[in-house]
């Protein structure tokens, strides 16, 4: 039997951590030889992490529904953003009006980018986890979470990267952005590892009927 209360408090992290990637990551941060990275480094790994705990503990189904709900999240945030920029200001709230349309005021180009990029590198990360897992005979966590990691942060980077700037930037500018923000994700993902296995402990506590 699931632990249901387990399981919404790990969705709620799954869905805080997407959400706080997509609008706090507007943030850039300076990083080595003159790079820049976004503070959604310090919260996307969670994002792939959970799938992956989820799907080592209760398995693929639960993990892709995990997914699905981030999905249908994003796009009703995407809705309620549409809304809000379409609607009139007011006198006495227009002194946030600058900074507000451009925090939220996000293309249609760019969130179709972010929604792609998501669905397929996530749903790809927990058909890979499942394949590595049963290759590993589900004992080996570290290295079938980061081989999944691998693939498919590299499908997150690049989708994300040719469909918000294909014919913005030259090829060589989003190679190597890609190239970049792909190896800080993985190298997030692998710190984080430690974590997954409180993660899993946690949730395997006092639920021996959960999927190993």
């Amino acid at each position: 039997m699931f632990n249901n209360k387990k399981i919404l408090i790990a969705l709620t992290l799954y869905l805080t951590s997407l959400f706080a990637s997509n609008t706090l990551g507007l943030k850039l941060m300076p990083f080595v030889f003159g790079t820049h990275l976004s503070v959604a480094i310090f919260f996307f790994p969670f994002v792939y992490i959970t799938t992956d705990v989820i799907a080592q503990v209760y398995g693929k189904k639960l993990a892709k529904d995990f997914v699905f709900a981030g999905f249908l999240s994003i796009l009703v945030f995407l809705l309620y953003t549409f809304i809000s920029q379409i609607t009139p200001w007011s006198a006495d709230g227009s002194w946030a009006k600058d900074a507000y349309n451009t925090i939220f005021g996000i293309s249609v180009r760019m969130s179709i980018a972010s929604l792609l990029a998501y669905v397929i590198g996530e749903y790809q990360d927990v058909w890979t986890f499942i394949f590595f897992k049963t290759k590993t005979g589900g004992k080996m966590f570290w290295l079938t979470s980061n081989l999944s990691n691998i693939w498919s942060q590299f499908l997150d980077a690049y989708i994300f990267m040719l469909v918000a700037f294909i014919g913005i930037y030259s090829w060589h500018t989003i190679i190597f952005a890609g190239l970049a923000w792909w190896i800080y994700k993985v190298v997030m993902g692998f710190l984080y590892t430690p974590l997954s296995y409180i993660y899993i402990y946690w949730l395997k506590k006092g639920n021996e009927s959960s999927t190993n």
